[in-house]
């Protein structure tokens, strides 16, 4: 049965200066969609993932959620950079809470969230730990819980993996696949790896090199759980890597 639009994009374009860099993208993501982003090496998928979040101002175009324009003061919508985004003077439970406390939930409702969280990514015993106490793929397991904590209705994550050695990023990968799967969130999620867009979307939008637009919309219908050495895999990365060559 088809989903609902959660997210609209209509002719964005995003210049800074004489520089363009989206050139009128559009297209829509469905409620409960894990749609990847990939394309060339500087192609403006981080632009593209702030203009969503209006950390930068469209240049033209539209960005709608739930049919409305984009309003994070109404809009749930979490976001995961690139850089480490723990707060050192916090440990891990005050870390997975924070986001909770910003929007004014607490005792028993914002313990059972943050306890919940700690369960899924396996972190229940390392509660009282602070982040300079804890693993790298620690830390990127208390970000994520951080952002699903207060379920949000979308969340954005920009190469969250790339600085993360293979095993450790293969880990992660399945437990926000987990996550995903157990809350139902609408992720659009950048990144430069196509292994790693092919193991988690459901769809992937590759963008050309800039003045950045819509090259395709690859259906990702794989079966999971997905093996990276499966022929139908090698076949759907070989598949996207021939799409974002743009020489």
């Amino acid at each position: 049965m088809k989903r609902r639009i959660k997210v609209k994009v209509n002719n964005l374009s995003k210049s800074f200066g004489t520089l363009k860099v989206l050139d009128h993208i559009s297209f829509d993501v469905e409620e409960g969609e894990f749609l990847c982003v990939v394309g060339p090496t500087g192609c403006g998928k981080t632009t593209f993932l702030n203009s969503l979040t209006k950390l930068y101002e469209p240049t033209s175009g539209e960005i709608l959620i739930n049919n409305e324009p984009v309003d994070l003061k109404k809009h749930n919508v979490s976001y995961i950079f690139q850089e480490k985004s723990t707060m050192e003077w916090l440990n891990v439970e005050q870390n997975v809470g924070f986001g909770l406390d910003l929007r004014g939930i607490k005792g028993e409702e914002k313990k059972k969230a943050v306890d919940e969280m700690l369960h899924l990514v396996g972190l229940e015993e390392y509660r009282r730990y602070y982040p300079n106490e804890i693993s790298s793929s620690m830390l990127q397991r208390v970000v994520i819980a951080r952002a699903f904590a207060t379920t949000p209705e979308l969340l954005l994550m920009d190469e969250p993996y790339g600085q993360l050695d293979i095993e450790l990023r293969f880990k992660l990968e399945d437990e926000l696949i987990k996550l995903w799967k157990r809350t139902g969130t609408t992720i659009i999620f950048i990144t430069h790896n196509i292994e790693e867009a092919v193991y988690m979307s459901e769809n992937i939008l590759v963008l050309t090199n800039k003045p950045t637009k819509i090259k395709e919309r690859v259906v990702n219908n794989l079966p999971r759980p997905r093996n990276v050495v499966d022929r139908d895999f090698i076949k759907m990365r070989n598949r996207v890597t021939d799409l974002i060559k743009w020489w």
